[in-house]
């Protein structure tokens, strides 16, 4: 008997016939003589159209109301997928982030998780149940319900394997695995079948969407090992791990792009030891995830500083620079060249 983790991403659970299949393949692990806890995201489209529904209310809404909206989404999902298995002879139980004992700090939309006790998981599949967890979302150790932003349910499956000591994570997606290239838009793109930790981690932060990068970070903390594979096939799919001697002659795993990034500029920074350093602090506090940073050659006392962001977080990474640096723009600079957007944030005349 095996102890075995599976997630489900959202177009695994997207309608009622998808759940169906979900289930027959959580039924088909547990014939075989495992355990199974199932980890789920929101169904396909939901936790846009909930952040839809919320930005039609407020532009800027509250982000303690947000999760408490967005993790609906996986809620949903643990229930139907906990009765699609009911209905076929499995027994199955569904819990929350906060049932599971998945406790997180209190940074709203963005958590990071501090432990894991697993509640009573484990007495659930001793019990011959099989245990579905929401993906994506967690508590704070004042009770607040935290979710741990986008593609975290991938991070909830890792950790929750970590947690319970799982045989083996299986992340179940709509590809067969990891690709060189996004096959969607490179025909002949190859599928890997091993692929290190390292190399899985600069795909997912350059913009490849089959594992979300803090997933693959703890997965390397942690030493989890995990397959990406398929939920509409049993093809064998990419094992993820730490790099063995066999796979150091690679020297190009795969090319993937984002185009949900946007390059910021922080015009005229002082050029003084310590303001980089101030600057990244605000953003780091602010739970702002920057990737590639580029900093100019310093003149008369100022420089110009530019790093790319998440779409998403522009106006968050715009207050931490004008809180750090009141001197440092207030108006915003947007220019939109296909798909890609470029942010300034220019100092202040007159001051």
């Amino acid at each position: 008997m095996a102890l075995i983790v599976q997630k489900y991403g959202g177009t695994s659970v997207a309608d009622v016939d998808r759940i169906k299949n979900v289930a027959l393949r959580v039924k088909e692990t547990v014939d075989a003589g495992n355990q199974v806890v199932v980890v789920v995201s929101a169904r396909s489209g939901v936790t846009n159209d909930l952040i839809a529904r919320a930005k039609a209310l407020n532009s800027k809404p509250d982000e303690r109301e947000m999760d408490m909206l967005l993790a609906v989404g996986e809620q949903e999902t643990i229930a139907l997928t906990a009765m699609a298995l009911h209905a076929i002879g499995v027994a199955a139980v569904s819990r929350t982030g906060t049932q599971a004992g998945i406790l997180t700090d209190l940074a709203h939309t963005r958590a990071r998780i501090t432990s894991i006790s697993g509640g009573d998981i484990r007495q659930q599949l001793d019990g011959g149940k099989v245990v579905i967890l929401a993906g994506f979302q967690g508590h704070s150790a004042d009770g607040q319900i935290t979710t741990l932003g986008r593609g975290g349910s991938d991070l909830s499956a890792i950790a929750i394997a970590s947690a319970i000591n799982a045989d083996l994570c299986q992340v179940c997606t709509d590809v067969d695995g990891v690709y060189t290239a996004d096959p969607r838009v490179v025909p002949n793109a190859r599928k890997i079948n091993e692929i290190s930790y390292e190399a899985m981690l600069e795909l997912a932060s350059s913009g490849s969407k089959v594992m979300q990068n803090r997933a693959v970070e703890f997965a390397q903390k942690y030493q989890v090992v995990f397959e990406v594979r398929s939920s509409f096939n049993n093809n064998p799919g990419t094992i993820v791990k730490e790099e063995v001697p066999s796979m150091e002659d690679v020297v190009v795993s795969g090319v993937a792009l984002d185009a949900k990034q946007a390059k910021v500029s922080v015009l005229q920074l002082p050029d003084r030891p310590g303001s980089a350093a101030k600057l990244f602090q605000a953003l780091g506090v602010a739970g702002v995830s920057v990737d590639m940073i580029v900093q100019n050659i310093g003149r008369n006392g100022l420089a110009n500083m530019t790093f790319t962001v998440p779409r998403d977080d522009v106006e968050r990474a715009e207050a931490a620079v004008l809180e750090s640096f009141p001197d440092v723009a207030v108006d915003q600079l947007f220019e939109a060249f296909g798909r890609r957007c470029w942010y300034a944030f220019a100092r202040r005349r007159g001051r």
